[in-house]
């Protein structure tokens, strides 16, 4: 069955190695293209990431840096990695055509300077984070104490956003820059986020919070993070469906997918270990669910939802 996943980080490790590993076959990454192919990936998110230690006059840059690597590796090396630029795009993929979507997970890339956003828009950038874990100028992420919502430039970017039909990602934003996303943003989106009532975790959602999403018809992908799932050593693909089972409780169902955050994880999930592993998780999915509810975690609700 084709998988949609929202989230990997393969760019920072294509960037972080600097041209000594390849996409297509790197044992070091969780979804180079041999385990997208065997694990029927239809759609990968690839995530430009920067991190918040950084100096502030080197992050544009290195966001830069990995989108030559998603561009020269990714795609230029892999003639069956096809660039999603409209949405539309996912439509017109061939049998055997994996699509490539590029996200930006955490604007502090971006500085202050809404022309650099829009720069990697241009680039091919469909789907924004305000935050990772810490504070920077647009919002506070889930690690901040201060808890606070969106600055004025996190709302110019939400309008960004908007006026581009650019998904705004709020899974790792505090919780009053969550409201204040859902308040504000069109296109609102959790694309590697659990459910807080089964693992009590900052990351995760409360109930209301997945209950807005859903209200707004907007989904939220599923994270293989472990100590996003359960706390303790060993992990199980069927902890992994409670997170599902909860989320579908609360009239998710329509509104379920999947976002692995393959590469930017060290410990996993038993028997999901990389992205040749997802039929993993669509064969346990298949023991509780009807196939029909099963494609839609998979890939059809996104598809359902994407912006038009």
């Amino acid at each position: 069955m084709q998988i949609i996943d929202l989230h990997c980080d393969a760019l920072l490790k294509l960037y972080e190695a600097d041209g000594k590993i390849r996409f297509a076959d790197a044992p070091e990454l969780d979804t180079n293209r041999e385990r997208l192919r065997k694990g029927e990936v239809k759609l990968q998110a690839f995530a430009i990431f920067i991190w918040p230690g950084m100096k502030a006059e080197e992050k544009f840059q290195a966001a830069l840096d990995q989108v030559h690597w998603f561009y020269t590796d990714v795609l230029c090396n892999n003639p069956d990695m096809k660039l999603i630029r409209d949405w539309s795009d996912i439509d017109s993929l061939k049998e055997g055509e994996t699509g490539a979507l590029l996200t930006l997970e955490g604007v502090d890339a971006i500085g202050n300077d809404l022309k650099k956003l829009s720069i990697l828009h241009q680039l091919g950038v469909r789907s924004v984070g305000l935050t990772w874990n810490n504070a920077n100028l647009a919002a506070d992420g889930a690690g901040e104490p201060r808890g606070a919502g969106l600055t004025a430039f996190g709302r110019e970017i939400v309008r960004f956003n908007n006026e581009h039909q650019i998904l705004t990602d709020v899974s790792h934003l505090c919780e009053k820059a969550f409201w204040d996303v859902i308040e504000t943003a069109d296109y609102p989106i959790a694309s590697h986020s659990n459910a807080r009532a089964v693992r009590d975790h900052v990351r995760n959602l409360y109930d209301d919070q997945a209950k807005a999403l859903f209200d707004k018809g907007s989904m939220i992908h599923v994270v293989y993070c472990p100590a996003f799932i359960k706390e303790g050593s060993s992990v199980t693909i069927d902890d992994l469906i409670r997170h599902i089972d909860h989320f579908c409780s609360l009239g998710g169902e329509k509104f379920v997918g999947l976002g692995s955050d393959f590469d930017g994880i060290t410990d996993k999930v038993e028997n999901l270990s990389d992205a040749s592993m997802q039929q993993n998780l669509i064969n346990e999915l298949l023991k509780r669910y009807s196939e029909d509810q099963v494609k839609g975690f998979a890939y059809r609700n996104f598809l359902e939802s994407r912006p038009r």
